[in-house]
């Protein structure tokens, strides 16, 4: 097959994507007046009863996906995991974790665990070695948890994996190897800087993502990006796709006050998982040990840092990576404190986040970018 064949021409992408933007306004206006609605989440619309329900705990709906969602998740990175199971990284990067050791399965599953006990539903995995971590550690328990599915190694990062036929060979073969029926969204992980992606490459994936919809296999679709102004461009032009977005949002993060981001997220009623809420782990002193000395206050910061996300209505949840159940325990008692910040708290976070921009290495300073959503 040639190079048209795989991808549509121009002509045929812009009629196509003209297409999908005029067939879906309804979710369109539904978000008038919610500027004003402080530390509260948006609420239009119906939401189904909550996955793990726990009177305890805040469930936000997902956007027009219907789902409600914790008010907190569990991010599938478990970069510091090693500080709980000593010698887990082959080469000394956390993707290297052996996931056949007894000791991070169990990690893993005790982490889970937790998670559903407080009543968090969601957990997002977007590597093969979440996603394969993940289905074994909710193995016997699946409906207990949605489970948000990106195999990013073979997706859009990878030029062989940019058509509709071979990222949904990879949807397949996640499913398969992983003994997976279903995955709750299928949310394609992009170029951070995603706008480097061509028209018609954006297009295959907007099809793949519908087709795996259509077909039973995702019940909702989105992506993971880390280029606003293009994300932004994405939701208005392909809202019936486009359900769910992931991306970063820190306790430094605000939201701008014309042409923000979250003017669409609001407008098409996309929900919203929000990462790196402690700037990688860049906010904290410690090293993320049970027996760190700052561990109290690196505690602290995490539940204000929480706190102060969760005060954006348009966001349905920051999903941290978590590494053992008390940093679990800890991120509830976020969500059960008072939400706005007091004068005090807000300058103690302000004062930490400054030191952790300046404590970012040179691998994150692109997070210096989500300062103004």
């Amino acid at each position: 097959m040639d190079q048209k064949q795989e991808q549509p021409g121009k002509a045929d992408n812009l009629t196509r994507r003209k297409f999908m933007r005029n067939g879906a306004t309804a979710a369109a206006g539904l978000a008038a007046g919610l500027g004003a609605a402080g530390c509260e989440s948006m609420q239009f619309g119906k939401a189904e009863k909550p996955r793990s329900y726990n009177p305890d705990m805040e469930y936000r709906r997902l956007g027009k996906t219907g789902l409600s969602i914790s008010a907190v998740c569990l991010g599938g990175h478990w970069k510091r995991v090693d500080k709980m199971v000593p010698g887990v990284f082959k080469d000394g990067g956390w993707l290297s974790a052996d996931l056949e050791d007894d000791g991070f399965r169990n990690n893993r599953r005790d982490v889970v665990t937790r998670c559903i006990e407080h009543g968090i539903n969601y957990v997002d995995a977007c590597t093969l070695q979440e996603v394969t971590a993940y289905a074994e550690a909710l193995r016997g328990r699946r409906d207990a948890m949605h489970l948000g599915f990106s195999w990013y190694q073979e997706e859009m990062r990878n030029e062989k994996f940019r058509t509709v036929d071979a990222l949904l060979a990879t949807l397949d073969k996640g499913m398969s190897q992983t003994r997976l029926d279903y995955v709750d969204v299928w949310r394609i992980t992009m170029h951070e800087q995603s706008a480097k992606h061509t028209d018609a490459e954006v297009d295959q994936m907007m099809g793949a993502l519908e087709k795996a919809r259509k077909q039973g296999k995702a019940r909702f679709t989105g992506f993971s990006s880390h280029d606003r102004k293009h994300i932004k461009e994405m939701i208005e032009t392909y809202p019936d796709v486009v359900q769910v977005v992931v991306t970063p949002y820190t306790a430094k993060s605000k939201e701008l006050p014309t042409d923000s981001l979250f003017d669409a997220i609001k407008e098409h009623d996309v929900g919203f998982f929000g990462i790196k809420p402690f700037a990688g782990t860049s906010l904290f002193k410690g090293d993320s040990s049970p027996d760190s000395p700052t561990r109290e206050e690196d505690d602290r910061l995490a539940r204000m840092a929480i706190r102060y996300i969760l005060c954006n209505p348009a966001i349905t949840a920051p999903i941290p990576g978590m590494i053992n159940p008390h940093q679990v325990d800890n991120v509830i008692k976020a969500v059960k404190e008072h939400r706005q910040l007091d004068v005090a708290e807000a300058k103690e976070l302000e004062e930490a986040m400054d030191q952790a921009w300046a404590n970012l290495p040179a691998n994150y300073q692109w997070l210096k970018n989500w300062e103004y959503v």
